[in-house]
């Protein structure tokens, strides 16, 4: 697999020796940016090592790895091709899948230590019903039970049952059975804070509450990288990444 920028390298990590925790990041071409910022988040705080990999379907499609036919309703690229990131750990250990319409503002080393090994997968568990008839570039907005659970999830992936995640099930099972986790049964799925998977213009940062201050923002409906969302909540923080992320790059080059 290359990597989203076209190199050839397919990680990208933090230079430590230890063991790296295994980020897979959705990637759509419409999106690149969102992409490298969100990767630019996770590794400028991370303490731990990481290793993050861009989920880039024409990769999976060359590889044989992904057929599936293009749904109306898939908003991006990635929307089937997450449910491959327990396939692609090799099935094991943990790993982690979000969308590349996050910020993160805090220590990822923070979110692994909410795993626990009882649970198949862990995810944020939300209860969202947007209003918008489409979002991000137009694409339609839909409404389904469990919408943006799968959006940011900690896959055990040597768990039995994640194990039956094979390309073959991805390619071919409904997008209810997958998005509303229909392998596992409800007590194999723990719950994150939804400080880790904060969906912009729905959860409210509360006065003199810390515990409701983000930590992972959720662009879900559409990120200041989109024309028509350059003024949503909290865009002056994506585009001060943004900017830095660019600096960056700029130094290296």
């Amino acid at each position: 697999m290359t990597s989203a920028n076209g190199n050839a390298s397919q990680v990208t990590n933090n230079g430590d020796v230890r063991k790296p925790f295994k980020i897979f990041i959705g990637y759509d071409p419409r999106e690149d940016q969102a992409y490298e910022v969100c990767r630019h988040s996770i590794l400028k705080r991370t303490s731990i090592p990481v290793e993050i990999t861009p989920i880039v379907q024409s990769d999976l499609r060359a590889k044989g790895l992904y057929w599936r036919s293009r749904d109306q309703f898939e908003s991006t690229e990635f929307s089937f091709t997450r449910f491959l990131t327990p396939y692609l750990a090799n099935y094991d250990g943990w790993a982690m899948f979000v969308d590349c319409d996050f910020l993160y503002l805090a220590d990822i080393k923070e979110l692994t230590e909410l795993i626990n090994d009882k649970y198949a997968v862990m995810c944020v568990h939300h209860d969202y019903s947007p209003k918008e008839k489409t979002k991000m570039d137009g694409a339609v907005q839909t409404v389904y039970p469990r919408k943006n659970w799968s959006s940011m999830v900690l896959y055990n992936c040597g768990h039995p049952k994640n194990k039956g995640l094979t390309p073959e099930v991805v390619n071919n099972q409904t997008g209810a059975f997958l998005h509303r986790f229909q392998w596992l049964d409800d007590n194999e799925i723990g719950s994150v804070p939804c400080v880790w998977n904060f969906l912009e213009g729905h959860n409210k940062v509360v006065k003199n509450d810390p515990k409701t201050i983000p930590k992972a923002i959720h662009y879900t409906r559409g990120g200041p990288w989109f024309e028509a969302w350059k003024t949503c909540e909290f865009a002056d923080l994506w585009l001060k990444e943004m900017e830095e992320y660019m600096k960056k790059k700029s130094n290296v080059s």
